[in-house]
Order: structure tokens, then sequence, then C-alpha cells
């Protein structure tokens, strides 16, 4: 039976002084889409909000880690790390959870966090880089391919069922921001996943299509189409890779809202990460002429086909990737659930380890994947 959960007061909040990732950027969206911008002037450069307890780089002393790969059915391989509790009876065989990050980052942001945390409860559990992403294999670096990411979900399944530590039928996915599209996609055509839950989800296909709120047209889509398809003849012609969208790496008077949240994680020490060999200047932006995929990109279409396989959608009561989640609630069947935190933006569900409903998601795992 589908439950909400509401936060107790629908008070409007005021818009946060922190940058957000702007997404959307590539797509034209910009303050229209948002709705709001910044009318304050910007903070240090090296400003981070650490507030309600932000851990981004949790280390548990109650697991025990080990970096592993796996291969893909495209004969790439994925890299990730394997969290097996301490405690762990000999010869026993525990559900398994597997975590995605939030598109154009890497394991080492946000998806670390949760697996320790699950792993903490008694889950083994896997954080994994997408492919083209993090220390996963894929050429060329930061290319968007939906499909391919699915894939390292399901990988990451043939993985975690070979293990002796693992009971292949209690193997549940989450996906935190991008990688709750990614994992929604994976688990309607592989049925191995038996429980999806997801984190400040973003919606990658309908956020490049219509932008936030519907702010994007037809018309300009057709324009970034367009921008894309001439960037590829350039690069065709031998000329040189560009990256689109991701987190600003400045902040002036005018940075929205949305432009500080994300930079507040991904360009401060609270989340910070440069894989090794990887350029700081790349983090989270994809190829311009990869990114316009997501255009194809529909996860809901067929959402109500992962029942009667459970669903959990955890979103801030104040984020701005709301939309997406309630969405995606609408059209899955049951049993489903929608989880909003009461006080909780987008990124805060990141790393704010006293905001993130960790017994909610113990919760929802321990009915469905330890019954």
């Amino acid at each position: 039976m589908s439950t909400e959960n509401k936060p107790e007061s629908n008070t409007p909040r005021p818009a946060r002084d922190v940058a957000r990732r702007d997404v959307l950027r590539m797509a034209g969206a910009g303050a229209a889409a948002f709705g709001m911008m910044s009318a304050v002037a910007a903070p240090s450069a090296r400003a981070q909000d650490m507030s309600n307890g932000a851990d981004n780089f949790y280390k548990s002393e109650n697991v025990i880690a080990r970096s592993v790969t796996f291969p893909t059915q495209y004969k790439t391989n994925v890299a990730a790390n394997l969290y097996v509790p301490r405690n762990l009876a000999q010869n026993a065989r525990r559900p398994a959870i597997i975590v995605g990050h939030p598109m154009g980052a890497v394991k080492e942001q946000s998806a670390n966090l949760y697996a320790q945390k699950m792993a903490d409860r008694g889950y083994v559990t896997v954080s994994l880089d997408l492919p083209f992403w993090g220390a996963s294999e894929g050429q060329p670096r930061n290319v968007v391919s939906p499909d391919f990411y699915a894939e390292a979900f399901s990988a990451a399944v043939d993985f975690l069922g070979a293990q002796p530590q693992v009971d292949r039928e209690r193997i549940g996915v989450l996906g935190i921001c991008g990688s709750g599209s990614f994992v929604i996609s994976a688990a309607k055509i592989d049925p191995r996943m038996k429980a999806v839950a997801t984190v400040s989800m973003y919606d990658m296909g309908a956020a490049n299509r219509q932008g936030l709120r519907k702010g994007v047209s037809v018309e300009q889509r057709k324009q970034f189409i367009e921008a894309a398809a001439q960037q590829r003849w350039a690069e065709a012609a031998g000329g040189e890779t560009q990256y689109t969208s991701g987190t600003v790496h400045e902040l002036t008077a005018n940075s929205t809202p949305i432009e500080r949240e994300f930079y507040d994680f991904y360009r401060t020490p609270r989340g910070e990460f440069t894989p090794a060999g990887g350029s700081p200047r790349l983090t989270t932006h994809p190829t311009l002429t990869s990114n316009i995929k997501f255009m194809n990109f529909y996860p809901f279409s067929d959402i109500e086909t992962i029942s009667p396989r459970p669903m959990l959608f955890i979103t801030g009561d104040v984020a701005h990737s709301k939309e997406f989640s309630e969405d995606a609630f609408r059209l899955a069947a049951e049993p489903k659930e929608l989880f909003i935190v009461p006080g909780a933006g987008h990124v805060d569900l990141y790393d704010c380890v006293n905001l993130i409903p960790w017994d909610k998601l113990g919760s929802f795992f321990d009915q469905h994947l330890t019954a």
C-alpha cells in the first residue's frame, strides 16, 4: 500500500545561501526555470556548510572495506568499494545493497557514506563509479550513457551474487540524485533487484528536456540539440572535446541558490574529490556531445512494471528536485512510498547525516530484504 510522509509544515522557507550544481545550465534553464535568484553577495570562495552533521568522508570502524572491480556486459570494468560488516558470522549469507552516486560525481561523494552507513546496519554493500567516471573504465571520460549506467547496476548484481557472504535473492539498489533515475531504469529490466530506493532523485531525462518546473521550451530544446550536433562536427574534424553543465567553479553576487548549494558540496572541502588522474576543472562536467543523450532517456516510462517489487522515494521538502520524486511516486505501482524530509534541500541529503533518514532506509530494506 502506498504511503506518503509529509513534513509537519508546508510554510515556504527562504532560499538558502549555498551553492547548488546547475545541472540544467546546459539546458538553458537558468534563473527562469529555478524561479529565484540570490539576493546576497557571494560568500568567500571556499566557504562550506558543515551543519546538520555533514560528513561526506565518513569512515566506519564497523566494516571491512575493499576496492574491487567487476566487468559489464560491454567488457568494461566498473570500479567499486565493497563493504562487509566486521561482525558477520562465518558462512552467513546477508542481504546486499548497491549504491550509486550523484550524476557527475564519483563514489567518494555521497555513495561511500550511504554504503558504509547501511553496512553498519548489517548489509553487505557496494558503492560504484558509473562508467566513464571516477576509477571506472570508459573513454572518453565524462561521457553520458544512460544505457551503460543502467548496465553498471546489473553488473553489480552479478558481482554481489557471486560473493559468499551475499544471499543473491536479497539484493537491493539505492540511487542518489541522477543515479536514482539510473537504478529505476535498471530495475525495470532486472528483476534481481528486489527493492529500489532513491534519494534526492533527478530524472536526468526530464531535467534536460524540460528543465525544472518545465521551464525549457521545445524550441530551446531544439537549439541545445543543434548545438551538440554542431559540436560533433567540430570534434569529428579533430577539435577539442567540449564539456557542459556541472558545478560552477566561482560564485558571484548573481549566482543562483542552486549554483550555491552545489558549489558548497563539490567545490569546498566538504565534498570536493578529484579522482586519480582526473582534472578538478572537469569534475561534474559531462561532455557536451554526449549529454544530449539524456533527451532520449525516459526512466519513468513503464515504472509501474517494477511492481510488486517495492519502491521508496526520499526527498527534502525544500529540495529543488522534489518534483522528480513526486512524479515517480505518482506513476509507480504498489507497493510504493514517498518520504519527505522536513527542512532538507537537495544536497543536504548527500551528506548531512543528521537529516538523512537512516531509520527509514533501514526499515525499508529490512522489511523487503531480510524477511
